[in-house]
């Protein structure tokens, strides 16, 4: 088992199709990737914009989808914010959100890039995991 990592998924557009106000309809493999990670002992953070009824309702969704969450647009359960002397940033290893630099690449990669740690680089205009990058074969005397 993962020891306590904590991951922040948004809801519009990562967890669901964009439909805010409304719940859009569930991204293929989001429900059973986040079920997965929790199996193997992530903690997942709800990061959202939502709040008030909106919230209660993409959270209510969720819950009727299988998943309850360890924190909800905190960075644990009961956090009380204090913006004097707190900063809002989340606390969290791991952020999955559909406005990342190079767009929301699925729930299946999203998987393989935390099971299998996988990092990323800029290459020209593309942002390329390490995992799907050419090997440049080396020159040299002996290969």
């Amino acid at each position: 088992m993962v020891s306590n990592k904590k991951i922040a998924v948004d809801f519009d557009g990562t967890i669901v199709d964009d439909a805010y106000p409304g719940i859009g309809k569930a991204k293929i493999f989001a429900f059973e990737t986040l079920k997965k990670l929790q199996s193997q002992g992530y903690r997942l953070i709800l990061w959202t914009y939502r709040h008030g009824k909106t919230l209660d309702e993409a959270v209510e969704f969720c819950r009727k989808n299988g998943i309850e969450f360890y924190a909800i647009n905190s960075s644990f359960e009961g956090e009380v914010f204090d913006s004097e002397t707190q900063s809002r940033k989340l606390d969290a290893d791991w952020f999955i959100d559909d406005r990342n630099i190079g767009g929301f690449p699925g729930w299946g990669e999203i998987y393989n890039i935390i099971n299998e740690r996988i990092e990323f680089r800029v290459d020209g205009k593309e942002v390329l995991a390490y995992s799907k990058l050419k090997k440049e074969k080396k020159k040299g005397l002996f290969w």
